[in-house]
């Protein structure tokens, strides 16, 4: 769960970054504060639908990869990555407030700007996931408790008690719990 989140999180946040790219570079789109929540859209899509279309969609195209030249496989396949992130603006556009004024370019121009972003996305994602790890880490309280210095309690005051590593309790929470 804890890698879903993470995921979820570091694509959301760098999704909120081009929505509004794509809105300040295409006069064609307006975006504004509605990146938030299509930004949410888009992420639930990239992370459960893209895989399912990039699936069938290449079943499809296998089938008829032999017929093809090494060039027109190519193009098959830049065309097919195309048509899913058509379909993925297009969900995006139809289930958020993010208005599309110009039809041709308003739908055309976009997918193109998510491929480039998703590009640069997958080039940045172990930092992301690693700086979002330590983020979630630091939140659900994961870290290791420190141990208290030796001379800060008498050594009769309370026995040791056996501290699992994960459960985020300080020595001193875990002994005021034990004590209820």
């Amino acid at each position: 769960m804890r890698n879903g989140i993470i995921r979820f999180g570091a694509l959301y946040v760098f999704n909120v970054a081009v929505l509004l790219i794509i809105g300040l570079v295409l006069p064609s789109v307006a975006v504004g504060w509605h990146a938030l929540w299509a930004s949410v859209i888009l992420t639930l899509a990239a992370l459960f639908i893209k895989p399912l279309l990039k699936n069938a969609f290449g079943k499809s195209a296998a089938k008829s990869a032999s017929d093809r030249t090494k060039t027109g496989e190519k193009v098959v396949q830049y065309a097919l990555v195309y048509a899913v992130e058509l379909i993925i603006w297009v969900l995006t556009v139809w289930l958020s407030p993010v208005d599309v004024i110009g039809v041709f370019w308003g739908y055309a121009l976009p997918p193109l700007l998510l491929l480039l972003g998703w590009v640069i996305y997958d080039q940045v994602d172990d930092v992301l996931r690693r700086k979002a790890g330590e983020v979630y880490d630091r939140v659900a309280g994961a870290r290791k408790p420190k141990e208290p210095a030796a001379s800060a309690a008498p050594p009769s005051a309370t026995p040791p008690v056996d501290v699992e590593p994960d459960d985020g309790l300080t020595p001193e929470q875990r002994r005021m719990l034990d004590e209820l």
